[in-house]
């Protein structure tokens, strides 16, 4: 099964259509949980997440689709590419 520690029980968690992961006992506890299914929108948004990124490419596809015909959502992101200009360039 991978890179699993032989002998060790797991304990699953289903949280938000995505189903981790973890080591139950001492000392491999605190080994930080992983995905290893679920839906798999929701595992691409969970990996995301824990890659220290705010949502997915589909969800970046998603959002530039909806600010063709959402005025108030194209305004937004004109100003967060904006302040992302201005913060890049004051580097």
């Amino acid at each position: 099964m991978g890179n699993l520690i032989e002998g060790q029980t797991l304990i699953y968690e289903r949280v938000d259509d995505v189903v981790y992961a973890r080591y139950r006992d001492e000392p491999y506890r605190n080994i930080p949980r992983w995905v290893v299914g679920g839906y798999p929108e929701a595992c691409e948004r969970a990996k995301a997440k824990e890659q220290g990124d705010l949502f997915t490419y589909a969800d970046w596809q998603a959002i530039n689709e909806m600010a063709r015909t959402n005025k108030t959502l194209r305004k937004t992101l004109e100003k967060v590419l904006d302040i992302y200009l201005l913060a890049r360039d004051s580097k």
